[in-house]
């Protein structure tokens, strides 16, 4: 019997409420596909940075063997470490200098170092060591070096080595050193007393010339170590199963040896890229989840009063409480496994679609998790939107209370006692504590196992989003109540003396009215702050890229190159608008050596692009000027400015190399403003100056790179025209293969893929939150539209009461949620800074994306109005005859 019953309900429900069960069924979906699609996905991220990072290392460990301790014992300890593929020992000698004679001269360089590597130390670690020239064995020189002598593939060399006089060698090949900072790196001394930068000459020799070389002379060996061990997929624990690996080997090897980690250092980076990615799966993801699930709420609600007097006949009809129950039991069941089930659907077409893979191409294990929990979610939710309402309305509605339902409009008690501003006043509070210039948001000390990542700081964009949505259902609730000659006038254009009846409907619904405005502005705020969001995330890193090369192609002249900016014109290829020479020199503020770029200030930007938000004291277009206009002004990077507690007008004298004498002779300059980036200059310490100024000062205009503009196209072609130009004579690099070398792996994978689906599950909430609630309330009034059909309303007047409402609604919901979108971006951007490199000066709005939304929520709300005008439209007898 109850079988039966069941049934029965079931397949009335879906024959006579098709349009509540399937908006129902909507909302569940979105939240279930959007949970199950970022899940999903945030997980493999996390997998692939890990696999990045592995790639990303040539020499996994350089274990190097400490005075005294034999490296035979170390290099087998070290094979059989777990995980350990492959192990070979490498020696390091220092060199007084190197010489060459070419063209009846004799080039003699500085120090330098000489490697000593086995036949087979390329095959094994490919990524550590880039032929360019002549055989990729025997005697290799690195490319500075070979610029520095002279020299090419066939030439000879002499080898100064302490001890063992100079040893003439032959020249079999010019290398490029990829990871040359690892490569020579001091093992096991902390950053800050690393080397700041790789050697300029260095010498590769095969194991037995080495042995011979060094015979008389102390050397360092290391381990050279590569690994196959199957590492867990998020990079934080992968990260504490190599430390712990590492630290277990100088453990075993009882003093003997000391671990350089390369392996762990690349994972230490991607654990906090990651635990960024988990933030704004947080700051991006779940307020979607939570509007899909306000959303189906939104729509079990309007059908409240619809709900209310079923289960009056119901109870007339002599089915107990516990009967009644049941049965909303049945119908929030049927919304949550056919909704659940329907998002998960959209959640593997998502992934199929986007990412050639349903699960994301994460592991089963992971893929699994997500969807069940994404599924379990969503039955909460349609519980709580669908039988928890129904089992309140059956404990404490009675048919008298059902008459009456249409006349409660009892205060809702946030509004009275001012939550809202309550929650804004502290959102504004927490967001000042958590964008401070101290503030770190996710804190990754280096080498340290444990990462901390402050999620109090989303208590503002939180307090924000639902003090903001408080805020516009109180200012609406006040519009509808006290607005009635307003809205009749207003209203009248489209219902004609129906205004003032049209203004009255529209103040007693007010509620409902004001839940759906709320409902469109947050799917709206949610769609303008994650676009804004994603599109300055991708402006800031297109300009981290072109900070960092400089330009389109940047063509880098090598140390003590006396190359003439003359030579400007023999790199203008096909493709070229303009060549611009930039000076890179040194100079000495006190004891401190800095990075010194003169360039001509009225060109300077023909090449590059030079943002104000790169300058203080200034614009970018003034403090050009001003080193035009006064030659010995002087822009100095924000760090030196406080180290020396300068101020404007300030003398400033740097100690420069004299291009004739080579001794460092003083230059006075004047402090005029701060260079707080400037294109390929380092991130903390250097100045900027007026290349004529500098030349004349020192005795040589010689520049240090060319800044090559290609008009943003075309750069790897032009790049590839110059390098095969110049040979190995200097460096080039272009954007492109910039932009893989400065981007994280979270800029990478992360954010392209929340940008395609949180975006796309944004339009269709905004379309949702704008139409299914409207037409569901229009949906519940047929019977009011078919009464006032009786009293002779006409079908104009009818459209045009319906519209007005649409009208209002969508007005309201994409006024708010513009205003509710710009302050969450706003805030977003700001308290997220520890995400961009760069900070953005100004936030890039996808304009396109938010018209798309905008006129998506738009069609929705009118394609709903324009429906509830075509049921208005029927026959008033068979409207009340159905009903």
């Amino acid at each position: 019997m109850k079988g039966a019953m069941n049934t029965v309900w079931a397949g009335g429900l879906a024959r006579h409420r098709t349009g509540r069960l399937l908006a129902a069924l909507a909302g569940i979906a979105l939240s279930v596909a959007l949970i199950a699609s970022l899940g999903s996905f945030l997980t493999a991220s996390k997998a692939t940075m890990t696999q990045r990072a592995v790639r990303s290392v040539a020499v996994d460990w350089q274990v190097e063997v400490q005075p005294g301790t034999n490296a035979g014992g170390t290099l087998s300890l070290v094979q059989q470490t777990p995980g350990v593929r492959a192990a070979v020992p490498v020696g390091f000698a220092h060199s007084s200098a190197f010489t060459a004679k070419a063209q009846g001269t004799t080039q003699t360089t500085g120090p330098g170092v000489v490697l000593g590597l086995p036949a087979d130390y390329q095959k094994l670690f490919p990524g550590e060591i880039r032929p360019l020239t002549g055989s990729s064995s025997g005697v290799l020189l690195a490319q500075q070096t070979a610029s520095n002598l002279h020299a090419a593939p066939g030439d000879t060399i002499g080898i100064q080595v302490p001890g063992s006089g100079v040893r003439q060698v032959r020249v079999a090949g010019v290398v490029d050193l990829p990871q040359a900072d690892s490569l020579f790196q001091k093992v096991g001394a902390p950053t800050q007393s690393q080397p700041a930068a790789p050697p300029d000459n260095v010498v590769l020799l095969p194991s037995a010339d080495f042995t011979s070389l060094t015979a008389n002379t102390p050397v360092t060996t290391q381990i050279h170590a590569t690994s196959d061990a199957k590492l867990p997929a998020d990079p934080a624990s992968a990260f504490n199963t190599v430390t712990r690996a590492a630290h277990n080997l100088e453990a075993r090897s009882s003093g003997g040896a000391v671990v350089g980690n390369n392996l762990g250092a690349a994972l230490d980076s991607a654990r906090q890229d990651a635990a960024y990615a988990q933030i704004l799966f947080l700051f991006l993801g779940v307020p979607g989840a939570i509007l899909a699930a306000a959303l189906t709420a939104a729509v079990a609600a309007a059908g409240g009063e619809r709900r209310r007097q079923e289960q009056s006949l119901l109870r007339l009809r002599g089915l107990r409480p516990r009967r009644i129950a049941s049965l909303s039991g049945l119908e929030a069941g049927l919304v949550g496994v056919v909704g659940g089930l329907t998002g998960l659907g959209i959640a593997s077409l998502t992934g199929r679609t986007a990412f050639g893979s349903a699960s994301f191409g994460t592991s089963a294990g992971a893929w699994t998790f997500w969807y069940t929990l994404a599924f379990l979610l969503g039955a909460a939710v349609a519980a709580g939107a669908v039988l928890v309402p129904a089992l309140r309305d059956l404990r404490g509605v009675t048919v008298a209370d059902t008459r009456r339902s249409g006349r409660r409009t009892g205060s809702v008690w946030w509004t009275r006692y001012g939550l809202d501003f309550a929650l804004l006043i502290a959102s504004w509070l927490v967001f000042r504590a958590s964008s401070g210039n101290q503030y770190a948001l996710v804190l990754a000390p280096e080498g340290v196992p444990s990462i901390s990542v402050s999620y109090w700081a989303f208590l503002g964009p939180a307090l924000l989003w639902v003090g903001s949505a408080l805020l516009l259902w109180r200012l609406t609730l006040l519009a509808l109540t006290h607005g009635r000659r307003v809205l009749a006038r207003l209203s009248r254009p489209l219902t004609s003396n129906l205004a003032g009846t049209t203004a009255a409907v529209l103040s007693r619904r007010r509620r409902p009215l004001a839940r759906s405005v709320v409902l469109l502005a947050l799917a709206v705020s949610f769609a303008v702050s994650t676009a804004t969001f994603n599109a300055t995330y991708q402006q800031q890193a297109e300009v981290d890229a072109r900070l960092t090369n400089g330009a389109d192609v940047t063509v880098t002249e090598p140390p003590g190159a006396q190359t003439p900016p003359s030579a400007a014109a023999s790199l203008k290829v096909s493709g070229v608008r303009h060549v611009e020479p930039l000076q890179h020199r040194f100079a000495y503020v006190g004891s401190d050596l800095q990075d010194l770029y003169g360039v001509n200030p009225s060109t300077i930007a023909s090449a590059t692009s030079l943002q104000d938000a790169y300058f203080s004291g200034g614009t970018a277009a003034s403090l050009m000027d001003k080193l035009a206009k006064q030659p010995d002004a002087l822009l100095v990077s924000a760090e030196t400015v406080t180290d020396f507690q300068l101020s404007p007008g300030d003398t400033v004298r740097l100690r420069i190399q004299d291009a004739h004498t080579k001794a460092l002779r003083t230059v006075t300059f004047h402090y005029a403003g701060v260079a707080k980036e400037f294109p390929t200059a380092p991130k903390d310490s250097f100045f900027v100056a007026n290349a004529s100024y500098v030349a004349n000062a020192t005795g040589s205009d010689a520049v240090g790179a060319f800044l090559v503009d290609t008009g943003g196209t075309h750069q790897k072609q032009v790049a590839a025209q110059l390098s095969k130009q110049l040979g190995t004579s200097a460096t080039v690099t272009d954007l492109t293969q910039t932009r893989g070398t400065v981007g994280t792996s979270l800029t990478s994978v992360d954010l392209a893929g929340l940008t395609r689906i949180e975006l796309a599950f944004a339009v269709l909430l905004a379309a949702g939150a704008g139409g299914l609630v409207l037409a569901l309330g229009l949906a519940e009034r047929r019977r009011t539209f078919a009464i006032a059909t009786v009293l002779g309303a006409r079908a104009g007047q009818l459209r045009g009461m319906v519209l007005t409402e649409a009208l209002l609604l969508a007005g309201g919901g994409l006024a708010g949620g513009a205003l509710i979108g710009w302050g969450l971006s706003e805030m977003l951007v700001k308290v997220l800074t520890g995400v961009f490199d760069p900070p953005p000066a100004s936030l890039s709005v996808p304009g396109t994306y938010l018209v798309l939304t905008g006129c998506a929520a738009v069609a929705a709300v009118l394609a709903a109005a324009l429906n509830g005008v075509r049921r208005a439209a029927r026959p008033a007898v068979e409207e009340l005859r159905d009903l």
